[in-house]
């Protein structure tokens, strides 16, 4: 594995070790330092052309605590608002130096341009393209799941038998894509619930089933309900007819919140609008994993950190 650009390319083999691995990385998190010396020496750039307040402090904090020397790069402000390309600027990156790039960009394959064109030769890590993947998002869901499901003897396992009802803007969600394939390929069971016009029309291929009714989904007891944002600023037209609407037939209200599982969680990306696709009462149960999900994003993407990167300085020596 030399690349992280989707968890569709994942074997159930590499998904359990980047979670193992995270779990080494989680453990490390609980001393009073912190700080590993295994990316020493290593360059890593974080190319964000896309505003990001978790993903790339995620990304941030984890290069540091594995001691690799980090490079922000924000669109804004830089050459790319003058015109540059992704080409001219993986150039650039390369010219300086990186190691590995760690890509958010808003056109879909743009990660898979940068690693397959031959533009710059170190590892690249998606943070998000477009409405495709986001693979390190979906790891660390699965990590949060599997913790969940499993404590402590979650090492070694995957989601076997596990249902995880994902409902929202399924349509302009990269979060989802990514999480159908890994979730999948772990071994559980996803259904997709969401108003027609916010669900892809070629589910079909997907190893998930589909669903309008939240109510009917929630009936099957799953393991875990993750709820998705509206993604407004990629609308260009109504997909539904009011916000209140939305929120009676597919928020996750207190009242659904009330019958879900003992052993249910409630999951979500983040950033959340309370009132819409989730109630304050879901987001801060204890059923929550959402702040869970915000830390173990850090050690997930330290464990993605090291295994890419760590054959880079070996090259080296």
């Amino acid at each position: 594995m030399k690349h992280l650009i989707s968890t569709a390319e994942l074997s159930r083999e590499e998904a359990v070790l980047l979670l193992d691995t995270a779990e080494d990385m989680a453990a490390t998190q609980a001393r009073a330092v912190k700080k590993l010396p295994a990316l020493r020496g290593i360059t890593v750039v974080n190319l964000f052309y896309e505003d990001s307040t978790r993903t790339r402090i995620s990304f941030e904090a984890a290069e540091k605590r594995l001691s690799a020397d980090v490079i922000n790069f924000a669109a804004k402000g830089s050459s790319v608002s003058k015109g540059e390309s992704l080409k001219d600027t993986a150039q650039t990156l390369h010219a300086i130096g990186a190691d590995a790039v760690v890509i958010r960009h808003p056109a879909s394959g743009a990660p898979q341009m940068l690693a397959e064109r031959g533009w710059i030769d170190t590892p690249i890590l998606n943070a998000g393209d477009g409405c495709h993947e986001h693979p390190t998002q979906a790891l660390l869901d699965a990590f949060t799941l599997r913790r969940r499901l499993h404590g402590s003897a979650s090492r070694g396992k995957g989601l076997d038998g596990a249902h995880v009802v994902i409902v929202g803007d399924i349509l302009h969600s990269r979060v989802a894509r990514s999480n159908v394939w890994l979730l999948s390929t772990l071994g559980a069971r996803v259904t997709l619930v969401g108003p027609p016009t916010l669900l892809p029309s070629n589910t079909d291929r997907w190893p998930a089933e589909t669903a309008y009714d939240l109510d009917s989904a929630l009936e099957q007891r799953p393991d875990a309900v993750m709820t998705l944002r509206i993604q407004a600023e990629r609308m260009h037209d109504a997909f539904f007819p009011h916000t209140r609407e939305y929120a009676r037939r597919w928020g996750l209200s207190t009242e659904r919140l009330a019958r879900l599982d003992e052993r249910a969680v409630v999951m979500h990306p983040g950033p959340m609008n309370r009132g819409l696709e989730i109630s304050s009462a879901a987001a801060d149960s204890p059923k929550s994993t959402v702040l869970e999900q915000v830390a173990n994003g850090v050690s997930v993407r330290m464990a993605a950190l090291y295994l890419l990167c760590s054959g880079v300085n070996e090259g080296r020596e």
